[in-house]
């Protein structure tokens, strides 16, 4: 099996991704992952949308299974098989925020309880921390409590990143934005203009 990572939005994908799409006999992927990959598919192969992820391990040795984003990041890499990269929403945030990668720590909280002293003892070491969210995730309280540890720091807001509505809402722990939607989160020093 390949687990092939297809980029955060469209564009994204790798050449080598992009070849064993093409390759493939059998393709299972997300709605949003399969989409963003159409003109690759050569038109004789079978495509079907994940309608159980725990399938997923009897599929075919032959089978390729299309993560978003990069397998390796809250992805579908954890799958038995051949892992081909793709580019993550963390490399793209990193890119859009020029924010080096080596000082940054992915945390994902995405359809999982988040634990927020990971996150806390990143930021107190100096690291920015890289948050997957979605709309359960308590981002007020994350704040409140940054703000309570003496622990004020920059906050992007990415939304829809590599597609064209992209959108990145900047401020601080003590005046966050606000966005109830997917999304990725950055919180460190992020180099943005200070407000009392």
């Amino acid at each position: 099996m390949k687990i092939i990572g297809v980029g955060a939005g469209p564009g994204m994908l790798t050449y080598e991704a992009a070849r064993a799409i093409k390759e493939a006999r059998l393709i299972r992927g997300s709605k949003r992952a399969i989409d963003l990959v159409r003109e690759k598919i050569d038109p004789g192969c079978d495509v079907r949308a994940i309608e159980n992820y725990r399938t997923l391990r009897e599929l075919p040795p032959e089978a390729v299974v299309l993560s978003t984003g990069d397998p390796m990041l809250s992805g579908l890499g954890y799958l038995d098989g051949e892992v081909v990269p793709g580019i993550s929403s963390m490399q793209v945030a990193c890119a859009r925020l020029k924010v080096s990668q080596l000082k940054v720590v992915p945390i994902s909280v995405h359809g999982r309880n988040m634990d927020p002293e990971p996150i806390l003892e990143e930021v107190a070491r100096g690291k920015s921390v890289f948050l997957l969210v979605d709309d359960s995730t308590n981002l007020t309280g994350l704040f409140q409590l940054l703000e309570g540890k003496g622990l004020r720091r920059d906050v992007a807001i990415l939304i829809d990143l590599g597609y064209p509505e992209e959108e990145i809402l900047r401020g601080t722990t003590a005046n966050p934005p606000h966005s109830k939607e997917l999304a990725s989160v950055m919180i460190g020093d992020l180099g943005f203009e200070t407000t009392p």
